[in-house]
């Protein structure tokens, strides 16, 4: 882990000394998320969430640059008509898991023509909050359960995209967040392995 750090600061140290522009920016849009993985017996939905944060574009040369972000991200999924006994009385109910990460993406940029670029590059995440909100039916009350700690703190994954700059200030892109990290924390024999799957959509302003 000390390698990885070190040669992510020598990369963006790097990139800065070289760097023939340097542009900051705030960003914002949707995300689509769901769970991937031993999902076998659940069927899971994708639910909607949001992100929102900022970046550094580092212009390399008139084709590559690299782009640092730091974003909150709203995540997780649900699971429809969902069943089970308790005390020998058969209930069904929705159930939602909502996550919430301070994603940390280092995205490496190529401009195949002036305003058009494809970008691709890994992504750490830090697990802030992870609740459950599960509603039965038949009851108008909606119960709210805090699940932390049956999740992993960091998630790891690789970020693929494009954009398109419309102006020299305002952008829109999308992206695709594959989730490598296995981010149920599990007991030992229990191999269940759960990932992050997130599209989103986002508007960007450089300054």
């Amino acid at each position: 882990m000390r390698k990885v750090i070190l040669s992510a600061i020598a990369v963006m140290a790097f990139g800065f000394t070289n760097a023939q522009d340097v542009k900051y920016g705030l960003k914002g849009g949707l995300n689509i998320s769901n769970f991937t993985g031993d999902t076998e017996g659940f069927d899971f939905k994708s639910r909607a969430g949001f992100n929102v944060g900022g970046f550094v574009e580092i212009k390399l040369s008139e084709k590559f640059s690299i782009q640092p972000e730091l974003l909150y991200s709203s995540q997780g999924t649900k699971v429809e008509n969902i069943g089970d006994y308790v005390e020998d009385v058969f209930y069904t109910g929705d159930i939602k898991f909502n996550l919430s990460y301070i994603n940390v993406p280092v995205m490496f940029k190529y401009y195949v023509v002036e305003k058009f670029s494809i970008e691709a590059g890994p992504q750490i995440g830090f697990l802030t909050s992870a609740k459950t909100k599960t509603k039965l039916d038949g009851f108008s009350q909606t119960v709210e359960d805090d699940v932390k700690d049956s999740f992993e703190s960091i998630d790891f994954g690789l970020n693929f995209g494009a954009g398109y700059d419309f102006t020299e200030h305002f952008a829109i892109g999308a992206r695709y967040n594959l989730g490598l990290a296995n981010i149920a924390k599990t007991e030992a024999g229990d191999d269940t392995k759960l990932h992050n799957s997130v599209f989103s959509f986002s508007a960007a302003y450089k300054f």
